[in-house]
């Protein structure tokens, strides 16, 4: 176990999902699991603070896996300059998840990145003891009442849950679900807003009995 890093956990479901796989291009085809970077910006979207990093743990898969085409119209600065100029859309194919539903496992632990950090965060920081702790008590708290920092989503911001908060009784564990990733996806960002583009992957990830477990890197204990 981390030195000072303390447990949170939530549960997640809606009825779009998206985490997208880059290798797909411009008809993007999601996995079938939450991302790492995916895991670690919903817990901080129920709570966010400078002074506290978010370590993901695991993901649950609760529901059956399902893919399904979806079409939308994007209108943003991406298209072709002559269809900005026109004011035309792009249409644009992508395969989603549908109906799903995930626990969500992670550590609160102290942030070492300082650099940025605001002198209220900064003396907040000096007078808390344990950060991870303090944390994890608000997260309980917000996620019960259903609290966010910013409104949860399944990967792109349109698709919000019809779900987010503390496990449910009646939420079950894929358990028949074996299979290997071959290429996930880690993060792009690795130090947050400091950091440049650097796209970063687990290799031959195994989903055992509906459960994925996060391939550990090197974190530094107090």
């Amino acid at each position: 176990m981390i030195k000072n890093a303390y447990p949170v956990q939530m549960e997640i479901a809606g009825n779009t999902a998206m985490w997208t796989r880059p290798d797909t291009g411009d008809s993007p085809v999601s996995f079938s699991v939450p991302t790492y970077s995916a895991v670690k910006g919903i817990f901080e979207s129920v709570l966010w603070g400078p002074a506290v990093t978010i370590v993901p743990v695991k993901v649950e898969i609760c529901a059956p896996l399902q893919f399904h085409s979806y079409y939308t119209n994007y209108g943003g600065p991406l298209r072709k300059a002559e269809s900005v100029k026109k004011g035309n859309a792009y249409q644009l194919l992508a395969t989603v998840m549908i109906d799903v539903c995930y626990r969500l496992y992670a550590l609160a632990m102290p942030n070492r990145e300082k650099a940025g950090v605001s002198e209220a965060t900064l003396s907040w920081d000096q007078k808390t003891t344990s950060p991870g702790h303090a944390y994890q008590a608000i997260f309980e708290r917000r996620l019960k009442r259903g609290q966010c920092h910013a409104v949860p989503c399944l990967g792109w911001k349109e698709f919000t849950p019809s779900y987010f908060g503390p496990f449910r009784e009646n939420t079950k564990v894929q358990g028949e679900l074996n299979f290997t990733i071959p290429s996930l996806l880690r993060e792009v960002f690795s130090r947050g807003y400091s950091s440049p583009v650097s796209f970063v992957y687990d290799q031959n990830v195994r989903i055992e009995n509906g459960i994925l477990v996060f391939p550990e890197r090197r974190v530094e204990d107090d």
